[in-house]
């Protein structure tokens, strides 16, 4: 029966399964790798869907433009907290560099469209490759699009230029920040030590390393008999607490044996006799060093077997967001509690105690479940509030900013519209929703599950669509542009970034670790931090990381608007 129908008029016939079929090969192409290179996930989806593309599978436009604004809107609103943090005091100078950068990025950009003579297609499709923004192709289009003679515009070329500068956008990049930059620098040990600089300023790691913890866990908690001369005075567990921390150690006591009886709820004013069994937790540096100070070690199976609980708690409290860490540890709330990880901007930061919380940060708390539960109220709440998705404000949100910036705000300069367009709008309504969600926790809720899925499924079926329908011209655009393209590319990748590795240095002085952080994030490019971090044995820094790239994916999305307005 099944004779009769052909495979390509059946896909021709039902298009959205030719979508399907690219993002399920485009994913797994992407997967692939060969030493360190990969193509990645997005480039993998365009190219599939080129090939695909190939049985000249027509896709309604509305499929493109709807997945392409959820992109959009989850962008925003999972950098929204950290682009209003940034606008803060202490955020400034590493704002001003991101746009610094960015402004690099769209100059150096333009003026390789314009040596090489490219129109605004092809000038749209460098700067989204070589600048590995994927949204400029969407955003581009539909500036294009609202020209006077937008409809006649040759759009063919656009993703065949982002194809070919994606490439090296992102290999390039991670190699010239990973590689070349220690050694602008001064060299790879030079760097190390800028980052153990910081470190030491910023204070000890307080963290409790997640996962599955390593056989010298950073937390322990270990039973020692009260036997120190201390003791006759049967002083107070918070007597003992403070005494242990102006010494320097931060140690709680979690449980006592006293007469062969166990005391689970210990309380500030329980008394320690001597001869009671306790068990403190901390540091291990500082627990087991505890002989000296309290007494022998004892091996007590029953008093030790309890449970510890994890819990995610997102930071919302006005009284948490901009504290160090080091106080915000010291509060009663915080009592037997520790931070295991933070998750900033979905960038895994370090714990440091001279570091500072901000809103919207994601806390791995550790502790015993009732200390636990005590302390999420004070820091914020815990993640996942609901697993529901909070749809009247992603609805009403990109709604209203696709119609306030790309209709009710528009201005004319000429016969030129001037605007951020409806995309630009969408993602402007994102960074304040997402900036609302942090300051009230109950409005606007969207699960991280289901962020994840409108930012990457979003984009790549964005993506696919562009490639399937833009296969059949393809290597005609491609004939068009040239080989050269790869190098113009190349070009407009390295002067930002090669520029700002002095900037970051001599002019804003930043410490040479976090400089190459700051660009990791103008850029927007992950893959360029784990290269930096690797090469340099640290994660300081994803501490210049998070706020510029709050910064970077917002100007570079809207310079998709402004490349197109300088080159027509």
């Amino acid at each position: 029966m099944f004779a009769d129908i052909h495979l390509i008029d059946f896909l021709r016939a039902n298009p959205a399964l030719a979508v399907f079929v690219t993002l399920a090969l485009g994913f797994l192409v992407g997967k692939l790798r060969w030493r360190s290179f990969s193509l990645g996930t997005v480039t993998s989806v365009l190219l599939v869907g080129v090939v695909v593309g190939q049985l000249k599978i027509p896709i309604p436009e509305p499929a493109k433009t709807l997945f392409f604004l959820l992109f959009l809107f989850a962008v925003g609103y999972a950098v929204g907290p950290q682009f209003f943090r940034g606008l803060k005091r202490d955020g400034l100078p590493q704002v001003g560099f991101a746009v610094v950068i960015c402004l690099l990025c769209l100059g150096s950009t333009w003026l390789c469209a314009e040596l090489m003579g490219y129109d605004v297609a092809q000038a749209a499709g460098l700067l989204a490759g070589s600048q590995t923004m994927s949204a400029v192709l969407g955003v581009a289009t539909d500036t294009i699009h609202q020209l006077p003679d937008g409809q006649t515009i040759n759009m063919d070329a656009m993703p065949v230029c982002y194809a070919v500068t994606y490439i090296f956008g992102t290999a390039g990049s991670a190699w010239i920040l990973g590689t070349l930059g220690p050694r602008l620098l001064g060299g790879v040990e030079k760097v190390h030590k800028a980052a153990l600089d910081l470190e030491s300023k910023l204070g000890d790691d307080v963290s409790f390393t997640a996962g599955f913890d390593p056989a010298a866990r950073a937390i322990v908690f270990r039973a020692y008999k009260a036997e120190n001369d201390w003791f006759a005075e049967n002083p107070t567990v918070a007597e003992f607490e403070r005494y242990m921390q102006s010494q320097k150690k931060l140690i709680f006591v979690e449980r006592l044996r006293q007469r062969g009886r166990i005391v689970d709820d210990v309380k500030p004013r329980t008394v320690i006799y001597a001869g009671d069994t306790l068990v403190v937790s901390g540091r291990r540096q500082y627990v087991i060093e505890e002989e000296e100070w309290i007494g022998t070690e004892v091996e007590d199976a029953e008093l030790t077997n309890f449970s510890v609980q994890s819990l995610p708690v997102v930071v919302s409290k006005r009284g948490a967001a901009g504290q160090y860490i080091r106080n915000v540890l010291k509060n009663k709330s915080m009592h037997g509690v520790n931070i295991r990880s933070i998750l900033r901007a979905g960038v895994k930061i370090p714990v440091l105690a001279g570091g500072k919380l901000d809103a919207g940060d994601r806390l791995e708390l550790v502790g015993l479940p009732q200390d636990v539960r005590r302390a999420a109220p004070t820091l914020g709440f815990s993640d996942p509030v609901s697993e529901k998705t909070g749809m009247p404000l992603v609805g009403l949100g990109i709604f209203l900013g696709g119609l306030i910036f790309g209709w009710l705000l528009m201005t004319r300069v000429g016969t030129i519209p001037l605007s951020l367009t409806v995309s630009g709008g969408v993602l402007i309504a994102g960074l304040f929703c997402g900036w609302l969600h942090a300051r009230y926790p109950h409005v606007g809720n969207i699960p991280q599950p289901t962020l994840w899925f409108m930012n990457n499924v979003g984009l790549n079926t964005f993506i696919a669509i562009v490639g399937i329908s833009t296969g059949p011209t393809f290597i005609r655009g491609f004939q068009e542009v040239g080989w050269s393209l790869f190098l113009i590319g190349a070009a407009a990748t390295s002067i930002p970034l090669i520029s700002g590795i002095f900037i970051g240095r001599y002019l804003f002085r930043f410490n040479d670790a976090l400089t190459l952080g700051c660009i990791s994030g103008s850029r927007t490019t992950t893959a360029a931090l784990g290269a930096v971090e690797e090469t340099i044995q640290s994660n300081v820094p994803s501490m210049g990381y998070t706020i510029t790239y709050a910064v970077g994916n917002t100007l570079l999305i809207i310079w998709g608007v402004v490349i197109v307005l300088l080159i027509a």
